[in-house]
This record gives structure tokens, C-alpha cells and sequence, in this order.
């Protein structure tokens, strides 16, 4: 019997009128190679989210008799149950690998694929100007009023810290860059004018290039561009010149179809792919109002210069993107085959890839994967086998659509606990695909503290950062991946800086992550970026990963269950309580409310944080954990939530379309929703918040 397809109206008209034209697929062959994926993968990842449920059920049974137990003898149990792998030895061997993943150290952006001016700013965050990321941030301290226009006072402080800057990454042979008059260059070598003589560079292959108006410095595998324009503004305030000093910054973009966006239907699943296609094509724009002018968005060009040895020198306009697709736990009806919604990540896998032929077969306007790639990130995998699933769904897609084996790369998204003790063996199912793992405090907690419900009260949020379980999570990434082989091969990546507002704290505590020998790590804007790149610049990440090379962590600290074992305060409960019930509120009046994934949201102090979906799985795991162990009560915490929801309304009063929710609780979507996660924090399957999100986001659609 010929299977019964209906697929919503915007997601058909978008596959056959913008997704397919100019390849040779026809949108009838794009539905029926859906159908067969689905048929193929939908009952086998049943069947693992199935075996989720009865380990954790068994989990929970064991923490039931044991409480959080010692590690040797939660090991033995978890081996024997079949959750604990045996450590496998994996290598790598990925083949078409781009040198931004491979061997270029540097930012990383995450930036929702259902805004275009954000993904366009992302993609262009390639470069970023130093100067404007020194102005308008805190890193230097401004001790007087901005005059309107350009500051020269200003100006001033940010050129005596890029001079500084200067000096400390590209030293000079005899004097200071604050003494230079004039960049030049002679002989393919950078001669540095000074009131008193001529320099150059202590190490004269830092030296890259040039361009007219433009001298180019590469340290550590990132370069740095001297932009020398006299009559610029900034030019003419300058000593040499000079009217920016631009960092090679966001190496590498994820285009997130997952955590950061609210996608509950085929409308909303449509303007995240229109994004990630157009990005492929080179198409996207975005148009905005700005100083009273509409301006248009484009993706960047690449760059030309002439090399230090007269050849001519392309650098890449871009960051090289990547998508994140969503997990095996997500389905969508915006397609249904006999009436049953297909595998949310089957779809995304096939559109990903699809949308991407554009790029690999040269009909965009720029490249993204020189090599011949594409990398697509995969969130929320538990254990080796649902990794082994996604590569055989990506080679199903491949195959489907005549595209060369191992084409679709997978970047594993080391964030349940089930993955993290078992990376080798996640790696090793991938090893011919594998390019990426990456940390994940946030959702790596919440399911610590879903997997270990029942073992007892957990720790504070705050006090999980400095648990053995985590420490050991963080280091052991990245033990195991460099036994693996990664580096010279694929990113080994650390957590976001959440703070966008908080420049100046994150150069100072950022630099740990490349440092701890990671070649990427995640930032929450272009800016953020520029700055973040001056981590890379003084660290060499490549030697820094020789010098850990041997180094390895047991994985019995990640068993180590974080429980309380001092006896809280009144004080200390009702500010935790207060904190994370304000966190998942002014999330969720977002989400549900306005359909935003992905927002600068402040906390209780009224301090930004850039938050998607993680922050919901963490904090409504640790109010649920304590709800069920007693340490608070159900009338306390809905007392709570609605004191909070109180100050989240004042907090948003001036957000377009907000919905305030403290005039009316009880028909509030967005507040039934925050109940709803702590509620049935116990019970939802790994702690996670996609099903209430997305039921309470279409009746909030619904009545809007």
C-alpha cells in the first residue's frame, strides 16, 4: 500500500519553489527519498529512545537502594546493565576536512537560523575590527561621557591598548608599535618607520602579506590585518596611520536548527532552512532600518592580497559554517506519513544536505567547504549506538542523492552523560566522519541531574561548576579526543561565554579554554568573537595539545554524583529557588510568547546572559530535584514562580508584543509552561524541554 504523505503547505511550496530549482531533483523524488529514510530509521530510533528509558529506569531503581553510591560500585552496576561501554581505542581518519576545523584554532559563533541578520552577521564575523570591539566594550575602562560622533579621548585609549596588543603578539625588532609613523613594505619584508629609524619584526614570517592600503600578520595559523587609511577619521588620530586593526575572529559558525530557535511547525521550520539555504547559495540578505537609512545585509567576498613571497594570497570573506540539526527524540508533523509525524532530524539531515548541493556543485555565489564538505552538528546522542544511527542516516542520505561517501561530516555534541562516558566509543562508530566534540555545561548538567534524580538532592547550580563529576567532563573531552587523533583533524570545543555585556571578565577567565587545549570554543557575538581571537593569538593551541597528549582522566570522576552534603539555609533555598525560577520565566515568556530561541535574557540581578534552550533543562532539573527530595515544597515554588513572574514582566515591559503573565497566571501560556517543566521535570524523558515548549508555543500561537 503507496504510504499516505501529507506535508504542510509552506514547507511543500519551499522544498519545490526555492529548496530544489537548479538541481536535478524533482520535488516528487525529494518526498519519496523522505518516506524511505523515514521507513528505514523511524522504528530503529523508537527502539533507542526505548532502551533510554529502561536504563534510566534501572538507573533509578539502583539510586533507589544505593542513594548516589561510590563510583566502583555504580561502575559495576552500569557495566552490567549494559551503560558503560567497553573503552574502545578509536582513530580517526576523516578525509576532505577544511583548515578551519582542522588546523585553524579559533571562535566559534552559534546563531539561530530563524534570524537572517544575525546568521548574515555571524557568517561575516570572519573579520572583526578590534578598534570598535576596544570602543564599545568594557575592556578598557571609560571614565567619561562618549562625545556624539567619534571620541577622540576614546580613540586615543583604544590606540595605546592595540599599540600594546601589537607589541605583545607581533614584537618589534627595536622600538614599540606605539613609536611606528608609517607600515611599509620592502623586499617582501615589513619595515616599520619610526621617529628614530626603521624596524621589523623580531620574527619576520609573521609577516604574511599585503594589500594596497593593507599590511597582513599571521600568528599562531589567524591573521591580522593593518587597515592604514590617513584621512579616516581614526586615521588621522593615529600615528601611522592606521584606521583599524582587524582580527581574523569567528573561524568557524554553527547555524543552530536546534537549541536556539522556536520552531513548532512547517512556517516556522521554513525560515530557519530558507537561512541555512541561502547561506549555501550565497542569496541571503537582510534588511534593516539603521540611522534612519534601510541597509542591506550581504554575505562578504573574500579577501586578496599579494603574500610575503609576490604570489597572490586569497583569504576566506566567511566563517565556515556548519548546522546543527535537532536529536533523535524530536518529531515533526509538519510532515506525516499514515498520519504518524517523521523523525524531525531525518528531515533535517535530508534539507541540510539538499541545500548544500547549491555549495558543493559550485552554483552559489561563494564557497563554504573548500574541501568539499559539509558538517552538520548532532545535539542530544546518547551512547554509541544512536551515534552509530546517525551515520548511517547521513550515508543514506548521501547515497540517496549521488553524493560522494563521507561528504556529511557529524560533529558530536558531547552533552549527556551516557556520551561522555562513553566517547571513545561514540567516536570510534563516527571515525570516518568525525569532526567535532564539544562541552556543554548547561545541558551536560541538567542531564547529571536527570540521569541521577533519585540518588538525592543535588548541589547548587553555581556550586555544579567546580564538582569533580564536571571538572573531570571537561578535561576528559579532551583527553580522549586527542587519543583519538583529532588534532590536525577535527575541533575539540568548549562552552559558551554567556555574558555578552561582560567583555572584560571574558578575556580575562576565556583564555583558559585554549589553554586547556581546545581549538574552538563558543561566543556570543561577532564582537565577542574579535576579542575571543586574541586568545588564540597568544595561545598555540597545536603545541598546547602535544603538551597534553598522554594525559588521562578516569572516567570514575564523571560518577561522582554532585549531592548536597551540608545542610542549606532558608536564605540559600529561597535565592536558588528565586534564581532559577526568574531564569526559566524570562526564558519561556520569549520562547512561547514571541517564538524567540535565543536572546540576551537577564537574570535576577538584571545582568544579560545570552540563553537558549539548556538554561530551561538545567534549571527546571534542579527545582524538580529538590521538589521531589523535599528540600522545597509545591507551595513554595509556585508562590515563587509567581513573585518572579512579576519581576520578568517589568524586565520585558518594553519588548514589542510582550505578554505580560502576572495580570493573569492562570491563562498565562508562557507561565502554565515554566509549571509545566518543573512539574513533570521527573518524568520527562532525559529532562528534556521540547514537548511543553512546543504545546504551550502553539497554543500561544493559537490565540495570538
Amino acid at each position: 500500500m503507496t504510504p499516505q504523505l501529507q506535508i504542510e503547505p509552506t514547507l511543500r511550496a519551499f522544498v519545490a519553489d526555492e529548496l530544489l530549482p537548479g538541481l536535478d531533483i524533482e520535488p516528487e523524488t525529494f518526498w519519496s527519498t523522505l518516506v524511505a529514510l523515514q521507513e528505514r530509521f523511524g522504528a530503529r530510533t523508537r527502539e533507542l529512545l526505548a532502551r533510554r528509558d529502561e536504563l534510566q529506569a534501572r538507573i533509578d531503581e539502583w539510586h533507589r537502594e544505593h542513594g548516589g553510591g561510590d563510583p566502583e560500585s555504580y561502575a559495576a552496576f552500569l557495566t552490567e546493565i549494559g551503560y558503560l561501554e567497553p573503552v574502545a581505542e578509536p582513530q580517526v581518519r576523516v578525509d576532505r576536512v577544511d583548515a578551519e576545523i582542522a588546523e585553524v584554532a579559533g571562535p566559534q559563533l552559534v546563531v539561530p537560523a530563524t534570524v537572517p541578520r544575525y546568521a548574515l552577521n555571524a557568517a561575516n564575523a570572519r573579520w572583526g575590527s578590534l578598534f570598535d570591539a576596544l570602543y564599545g566594550t568594557d575592556v578598557l575602562p571609560l571614565e567619561h561621557k562618549l562625545a556624539s560622533g567619534y571620541d577622540e579621548r576614546r580613540g586615543a585609549q583604544v590606540i595605546e591598548e592595540a599599540d600594546r596588543l601589537l607589541d605583545e603578539l607581533f614584537p618589534l625588532m627595536s622600538g614599540s608599535h606605539a613609536d611606528a609613523t608609517a607600515y611599509t613594505v620592502h623586499n617582501g619584508r615589513l619595515v616599520v618607520l619610526t621617529g628614530t629609524g626603521e624596524s621589523g619584526l623580531v620574527d619576520p614570517a609573521q609577516f604574511a602579506g599585503h594589500a594596497d592600503g593593507a599590511i597582513l600578520l599571521r600568528r599562531n595559523r589567524l591573521h591580522v590585518e593593518l587597515t592604514i587609511d590617513p584621512d579616516h577619521r581614526v586615521g588621522r588620530q593615529h600615528h601611522a596611520g592606521l584606521a583599524d586593526v582587524v582580527l581574523e575572529s569567528a573561524v568557524t559558525t554553527i547555524v543552530d536548527l536546534e537549541d536556539s530557535v522556536a520552531t513548532v511547525d512547517g512556517p516556522d521550520k521554513v525560515v530557519g532552512y530558507r537561512t541555512w539555504l541561502g547561506l549555501m547559495t550565497g542569496a541571503l540578505t537582510a534588511t534593516f532600518q539603521k540611522g534612519g537609512e534601510t541597509v542591506e545585509r550581504r554575505v562578504h567576498g573574500d579577501r586578496e592580497y599579494t603574500g610575503a613571497d609576490g604570489a597572490a594570497l586569497t583569504l576566506p570573506g566567511r566563517s565556515l559554517l556548519l548546522v546543527r540539526n535537532v536529536g533523535h527524540h524530536m518529531d515533526t508533523d509538519a510532515v506525516t506519513i499514515d498520519g504518524a509525524p517523521v523523525g524531525e532530524g531525518v528531515l533535517d539531515a535530508l534539507v541540510s544536505a539538499v541545500a548544500a548541493l547549491h555549495e558543493l556543485r559550485g552554483l552559489g555565489s561563494h564557497s563554504n567547504s573548500r574541501a568539499g564538505s559539509v558538517y552538520i552538528v548532532k545535539p542530544k546522542q546518547h551512547g554509541s549506538a544512536e551515534v552509530a544511527l546517525t551515520v548511517e542516516l547521513f550515508a543514506a542520505v548521501e547515497q540517496a542523492l549521488g553524493i560522494e561517501e563521507n561528504t556529511l561530516k557529524i560533529g558530536i555534541m558531547d552533552e549527556e552523560k551516557r556520551t561522555s562516558l562513553n566517547l571513545e566509543v561514540c567516536i570510534a562508530a563516527a571515525e570516518h566522519r568525525v569532526i567535532f566534540v564539544n562541552t556543554g555545561f548547561l545541558d551536560r548538567t541538567g542531564d547529571e541531574i536527570h540521569t541521577d534524580f533519585l540518588a538525592g538532592p543535588v548541589v547548587r547550580k553555581d556550586d555544579m561548576k567546580s564538582t569533580p563529576w564536571l571538572l573531570g567532563y571537561e578535561d576528559r573531552n579532551v583527553d580522549v579526543a586527542l587519543r583519538a587523533g583529532f588534532a590536525g583533524q577535527a575541533q575539540i570545543g568548549k562552552g559558551m561565554w554567556a555574558k555578552p555585556a561582560a567583555m572584560a571578565d571574558m578575556l580575562e577567565q576565556k583564555g583558559a579554554q585554549p589553554e586547556a587545549g581546545a581549538n574552538c570554543a563558543w561566543v556570543p557575538s561577532p564582537t565577542a568573537a574579535t576579542l575571543h581571537a586574541l586568545h588564540y593569538l597568544r595561545t598555540d593551541v597545536q603545541a598546547r595539545q602535544r603538551a597534553l597528549v598522554g594525559r588521562d582522566t578516569d572516567r570514575a570522576e564523571l560518577l561522582k554524583v554532585p549531592l548536597l552534603t551540608s545542610t542549606l539555609s532558608d536564605e540559600d533555598k529561597r535565592h536558588e529557588l528565586e534564581t532559577n525560577a526568574q531564569s526559566i520565566l524570562g526564558y519561556v515568556v520569549r520562547w512561547v510568547g514571541l517564538g524567540i530561541g535565543c536572546s540576551t535574557v537577564p537574570d535576577l540581578a538584571g545582568v544579560g546572559l545570552m540563553e537558549d534552550r539548556a538554561t530551561l533543562r538545567i534549571s527546571s532539573q534542579l527545582i524538580a530535584n529538590w521538589l521531589h527530595h523535599g528540600v522545597v515544597d509545591e507551595p513554595t515554588v509556585r508562590e515563587t514562580f509567581a513573585r518572579m513572574a512579576a519581576l520578568v514582566d517589568d524586565q520585558n515591559a518594553e519588548e514589542p508584543g510582550y505578554r505580560p503573565m502576572a495580570k493573569d497566571l492562570e491563562t498565562s501560556e508562557s507561565f502554565q509552561a515554566a509549571l509545566d517543566l518543573v512539574f513533570t521535570g521527573r518524568t520527562e524523558p532525559n529532562g528534556y524541554t521540547e514537548r511543553a515548549l512546543t504545546q504551550w508555543r502553539r497554543k500561544a500561537k493559537s490565540t495570538a
